[in-house]
């Protein structure tokens, strides 16, 4: 199986991009995993929000195939503890998937053409986050996924 988290919009945060790195560096040691980010949309300011929504979500679909699975990081999603979480990618190997997507949406959240697509949806946290934050964040949980998986000593329950 190989990971994948599709992300709209660059950062040009260099801290964030560092974190990205290294933990998609270290990520690659357990499972293929890639970051593809999805740029912006020109020209937001002259379209509705729906419709702003309707053209990142044609994109996203673009970067799917029917074999994929698919999963939105959405705030209204399915929360796990890092031990739940592990279990849920243990899960999805398991099931003998070829690629397992994850979907870090632009600003006004996902269309509903992605969400009839969705696999499923996972809530990082109750709190909100900046979508550029929230890649750091979700890599590292992948990460420690892994370490739990492999009874590595970074995760301390």
């Amino acid at each position: 199986m190989q990971i994948k988290l599709i992300a709209i919009g660059k950062t040009d945060h260099k801290a964030i991009n560092e974190l990205i790195a290294e933990y998609s560096k270290r990520l690659n040691f357990y499972i293929k995993f890639e970051v593809e980010v999805i740029p912006d949309i020109k020209n937001t300011k002259s379209l509705s929000e729906a419709l702003q929504k309707e053209k990142e979500g044609e994109l996203i679909l673009k970067k799917t195939i029917p074999s994929d699975d698919l999963i939105l990081l959405d705030e209204r999603g399915k929360s796990y503890t890092s031990m739940d979480f592990s279990a849920f990618i243990q899960k999805k190997m398991n099931a003998g998937l070829k690629q397992l997507i994850f979907v870090i949406g632009g600003p006004y959240g996902f269309s509903d053409a992605v969400y009839s697509r969705a696999n499923g949806k996972l809530s990082i946290s109750k709190m909100t986050f900046s979508h550029q934050m929230i890649r750091p964040f979700f890599i590292e949980q992948l990460y420690r996924g892994f370490t739990i998986l492999r009874n590595e000593p970074y995760h301390h329950e």
